[in-house]
């Protein structure tokens, strides 16, 4: 663990707001920051001190980042501070490499992240609780996690000698499209706040500032910022923060460099020229401004989350976001251009420009079929019920479940089989055949199927990210309710989990099946719902492994694991991320294994197409479908 540094003696120092010339002040002297965000959890820990550098050396003063409940806390009561999730380790980074730090601790963070960063277990112990209210169910949970996150922060504030300059209060309340504005709600998180970081802290909200969403984020005592693009005019959108902060500094706590993506639809990129132009316009006002995302890094795992809109959205693993240094590390065009811009207002440090970093080409990937999941599922403990129960329910976080029961009654042929309100993507088998698949984004709910009385139907049905902004964030996983078969209910289901994030359980159930049937199971015709599994070597030539990207040519969508580590979901027939970004930090030399979860196509016809490759670049604004 790094240590606080001790140049300056805590009670000297100071971070506040000097309403009377509209500016901050830092040890009584004027001070204006420009951030930039860099996601911890985002960023493999190895890398923490690399990425936090190209953020100073960029000319940016300060970090901001947010702190993900569910990432501390997956489930109740089991807290994560190391490695990845070792927040204090990540603050002190940033303190060594010369910058303040901006908190935001949340609780919800949006972020396009699994329920907007809350924990899923939350809607397992209160199927009815109102998330983001006052609900006593919700309010009792932020308490106890509250107390067990602040007061590792309060000694890494600016005031007792760390580098925390200003803590967020809730993200974005204003603009949540919530049915009513709680005051209590916010009201109780301020005095949360203030009971456990003090009074003199200088907390902050940020709402963008069209329609109401000022009036419903402002908390007193609280200082309101607001956020905008590229599309807006800076100082229209800054009148918009002086009707509710009529003194003090002008602050953009999210500019972006470019826009979150979602599964079908083009990578969003903004012009490097136009991007340089509209921060310029912000520091001429003399603001404070965040630039949201500075590196936006990857959701690895299965944390990403979705939206709905007009449509059911889920987002892809990479969260590049166009941002100046990209989902791997790497300085874009915009990176020296942003430091220019900055260095008109700011002093930026000597220094040559961080260049790229070299990238791995290890080539071919041979795979082979483990077994299909119906198989797999054998070996795993299973559950029974009158009635479907959702992943909650069932105490899964993500990744799959297959659920299981028998036709009860002779159906016409075909019958209409109807999985109403289906979270969200669900696989038909009938007697152990792939009869079609029903999925949230298009709204396909019916399938039309033969199904000859006492026939299996199996509905291996997967979540794509819970909702992470919105009315919908109580985003229930799986059947979420009654599947009927030409209108009769269907009923005894057996349910079984698969622990996708679990691998230690999942190789253990893959070393007891019988090897004698490996290459013979898999789940389809096409071989889908069937894992994969390789090695590939990295030789002693190598300093240490390099970044590197999975390409995965003919296969249609699943998740991948190098080393047990879990890179994500991938889906190249949709787009735009075709390639994952595999970190050399979970590499190592010698053999490695590469693991898969196919769920529709496997190009594995003959043994010599059966693979994968590892190139040195990174795809991800490849072709989408004209209609997803």
């Amino acid at each position: 663990m790094l240590k606080l540094q001790e140049d300056t003696e805590s009670g000297n120092r100071s971070f506040t707001i000097d309403y009377d010339n509209n500016q901050f002040l830092k040890d009584g002297q004027p001070f204006r920051y420009v951030s930039g965000s860099i996601h911890y959890f985002r960023v493999m820990a190895a890398y923490w001190p690399d990425r936090l550098k190209k953020l100073r050396m960029a000319g940016f003063n300060a970090v901001q980042t947010v702190v993900e409940w569910s990432t501390h806390e997956p489930e109740q009561g089991n807290y994560l501070f190391t490695e990845n999730q070792d927040l204090e380790n990540f603050i002190l980074t940033a303190q060594e490499q010369d910058l303040y730090v901006i908190l935001r601790v949340g609780p919800y963070i949006c972020a396009e992240r699994d329920m907007g960063g809350l924990p899923y277990w939350l809607l397992k112990l209160h199927p009815n609780i109102r998330l983001r209210t006052s609900d006593p169910a919700f309010l009792n949970h932020v308490d106890a996690w509250m107390g067990v996150l602040l007061p590792r922060i309060r000694p890494l504030l600016y005031e007792n000698g760390g580098p925390v300059i200003m803590v967020q209060v809730e993200n974005e309340y204003g603009s949540s499209g919530l049915f009513q504005c709680d005051y209590q709600y916010t009201s109780h998180l301020r005095q949360l706040f203030q009971h456990h970081l003090g009074s003199s802290l200088v907390l902050f909200t940020v709402d963008n500032p069209s329609g109401n969403n000022l009036r419903c984020g402002k908390i007193p005592e609280v200082y309101a910022t607001v956020d905008f693009g590229l599309d807006k005019d800076p100082e229209q959108q800054f009148e918009q923060q002086r009707l509710f902060e009529p003194r003090g500094p002008l602050v953009n706590s999210e500019f972006y460099p470019g826009w979150i993506d979602h599964w079908g639809e083009p990578h969003h990129t903004t012009q490097p020229k136009a991007l340089v132009k509209g921060l310029d316009n912000i520091l001429a006002l003399n603001a404070s401004v965040n630039m949201y995302m500075f590196h936006g890094g990857t959701s690895f795992g299965l944390t990403s989350g979705s939206n709905v809109g007009s449509k059911f959205q889920s987002c892809p693993t990479s969260y590049d976001y166009d941002a100046p240094v990209s989902e791997a590390g790497d300085p874009t065009v915009k990176y020296p251009l942003l430091r220019e811009v900055i260095g008109k207002y700011l002093p930026v440090p000597h220094g040559p420009l961080p260049p790229t970093s070299p990238k791995g080409n290890y080539g071919k990937v041979a795979l082979n079929a483990v077994g299909s999941l119906k198989a797999l599922a054998s070996f795993l403990p299973s559950v029974t019920a009158f009635w479907p129960q959702t992943f909650e329910e069932l105490g899964v976080n993500s990744g799959l479940v297959i659920y299981s029961t028998t036709v009860p009654m002779r159906m016409p042929d075909p019958a209409r089989l109807a999985l109403n309100d289906l979270h969200d993507r669900a696989y038909v088998l009938v007697n152990g055949k792939l009869v079609g698949t029903l999925a949230r984004e298009g709204d396909m709910s019916e399938l039309p199927i033969s199904a000859p009385r006492h026939a299996t139907l199996d509905l291996v049905v997967e979540s794509q990210g819970r909702v992470s902004i919105g009315r919908h964030l109580n985003d229930f996983k799986g059947l979420t309710t009654n599947v009927t078969l030409n209108g009769h209910v269907l009923m005894h289901w057996q349910m079984t989990a698969l622990p996708l994030t679990d691998t230690s359980n999942l190789h253990t159930v893959i070393s007891h099946f019988p090897q004698d049937i490996l290459h013979s199971l898999t789940g389809t015709p096409r071989g889908g719902l069937t894992m994969y599994s390789g090695m590939f070597n990295i030789t002693d030539e190598d300093p240490h492994p390099l970044d590197t990207f999975l390409k995965l040519d003919g296969w249609g969508k699943g998740i991948a694991w190098v080393n047990d580590f879990c890179l994500g979901r991938y889906w190249p027939d949709v787009g735009p991320q075709v390639t994952l970004y595999v970190p050399g930090a979970v590499m190592h030399r010698g053999d490695n294994t590469l693991l898969l979860l196919e769920l529709e196509r496997a190009p594995c016809n003959h043994p010599d197409s059966c693979f994968v490759t590892l190139q040195n670049h990174h795809q991800i604004n490849g072709p989408t479908p004209p209609e997803f």
